[in-house]
């Protein structure tokens, strides 16, 4: 069973993330110095990770029940992968900016839509 404010609420976490990975990706770029992997990368990616597992899984699921007309379940698959990619390449300044950027803002753009979905269903239950 999908819990919508659950959803909801690791979606919200993710989109956080993403902003906290994107800033942090310019700082990165700017100093060229590397994030620390132990101390900054690994609990920072691990984090995110475990967020990002049971939202795809929930997210999934719900798409799975309610059938929305402009989300697929090949979407979230996406999103995720983008969200878990950027979450380690932020910390590293030899990725390449536009790869990064169309990660970023793919994966916004999923949440974004969810979230505006899981609103609207809400709304009319």
């Amino acid at each position: 069973m999908v819990h919508e404010n659950s959803l909801l609420q690791m979606t919200e976490q993710l989109l956080e993330c993403v902003e906290i990975s994107d800033s942090r990706f310019k700082k990165v770029k700017e100093s060229g110095e590397k994030g620390d992997f132990y101390n900054e990368v690994k609990p920072f990616a691990d984090n995110v990770k475990s967020i990002n597992d049971r939202w795809k899984e929930e997210a999934l699921e719900w798409i799975g029940i309610h059938k929305p007309r402009n989300l697929y379940p090949q979407q979230i698959e996406s999103a995720a992968e983008h969200i878990e990619m950027v979450s380690i390449q932020a910390f590293f300044p030899e990725t390449s900016k536009t790869r990064f950027i169309n990660y970023v803002n793919s994966a916004v753009y999923v949440l974004n839509q969810l979230i505006k979905l899981v609103g609207e269903e809400k709304k009319g239950t």
